[in-house]
């Protein structure tokens, strides 16, 4: 029983970070199409790093940061494990915005960057 609960936690491992790679890849396709890439974490983490190009509008700012912003405007959102992220998408879609992506987490987009 336990080496089919191993292979079953490694299949779902597997799937996911197949899955994890494939929003990552495209969100760096937007990007390189010219989307905005907006890191959703607090200032302090994304002080200790992001990526390139990338403007921080952390997600407890997501109702007033992104007011600016034109609700067609291709927008690249991450985080650091995806999940701020996906708040954040879903908050913006919700609110009208159009191209929203979640890439994910930051070492998922770096895993990935072309």
């Amino acid at each position: 029983m336990k080496i089919k609960a191993g292979l079953c936690l490694l299949l779902s491992m597997l799937s996911f970070s197949c899955w994890a790679s494939e929003r990552s890849e495209q969100a760096w396709a937007l990007v390189e199409q010219g989307a905005l890439l907006i890191d959703v974490r607090t200032p302090g983490e994304f002080s200790q790093g992001h990526l390139t190009d990338a403007a921080n509008l952390p997600l407890s700012t997501v109702e007033t940061a992104f007011a600016n912003i034109d609700k067609d405007t291709p927008i690249v959102v991450y985080c650091r494990s995806g999940a701020r992220s996906g708040r954040a998408m879903s908050y913006l879609q919700q609110e009208g915005y159009t191209q929203v992506h979640n890439g994910g987490g930051l070492e998922e987009m770096l895993s990935t960057k072309p």
